[in-house]
């Protein structure tokens, strides 16, 4: 693919360097001079030291060639900016960060494919690593429901059982649903005749009022 990425700071490194090592063809555009140049001294891709909202700076990143542009600047006016820009351009994929939540619209409007308020997510992922330390990650699909990834344990309720027999006996919390199960390199969708075992790494989806049910179920904790 060929992507451009608007703003080398802390998001957009990470970003960069996902970018990059996945092979892709990747444009940053920075305009701290300074944040360019060490992005170009770390990473195998063209950067721009300059203005994103400028017609002419997307013309040099050759932008009628991206798949993809993805915006992730701070400042949620130069995302819209340069997410117009892009439409105008045809730019199949429109992607942004939104720190605002009362821009969001002007982006929905757009068609962008929105990553709202990025600082929350880390803080979420950062309290659910403290408060339950036996979820190695975690997706928030609204305010009262979420996936978790656990990891069985040999003292865990679930360890040896069959999920049939879970459902029917209550050791799987209800309001519980495990839709994937990693066991070594194979994962699977879980059947009834599925037996858990310690190791596995299941993603259960779960409401607030039973996480900690569920946790307890796949953990010792």
């Amino acid at each position: 693919m060929y992507i451009v990425i608007i703003g080398a700071g802390s998001i957009g490194l990470n970003l960069i360097d996902l970018a990059v090592d996945d092979g892709n063809d990747v444009v940053v555009i920075e305009r701290d001079e300074d944040r360019a140049n060490d992005v170009a001294s770390k990473y195998d891709c063209l950067v721009l030291s300059a203005d994103a909202t400028k017609n002419g700076t997307l013309r040099d990143a050759n932008i009628g060639r991206a798949d993809a542009v993805i915006t992730t600047t701070n400042i949620d006016a130069v995302n819209i900016m340069v997410m117009l820009l892009a439409q105008e351009h045809d730019v199949p994929n429109l992607v942004s960060v939104v720190h605002d939540t009362e821009n969001l619209p002007v982006f929905e409007k757009i068609g962008v494919t929105l990553i709202e308020n990025p600082q929350r997510l880390i803080a979420d992922y950062l309290y659910h690593s403290v408060r339950y330390p036996g979820v190695s990650d975690f997706i928030e699909l609204d305010d009262t429901t979420e996936l978790v990834e656990l990891t069985v344990s040999d003292d865990a309720p679930m360890n040896g059982q069959l999920l049939e027999t879970a459902n029917e006996n209550g050791t799987l919390p209800e309001g519980c649903l495990i839709v994937a199960l990693r066991r070594g390199e194979e994962i699977r969708a879980p059947r009834g005749d599925t037996t858990i075992r310690a190791g596995d790494q299941v993603t259960v989806f779960t409401d607030d009022v039973s996480l900690s049910a569920a946790i307890a179920a796949f953990t010792d904790e």
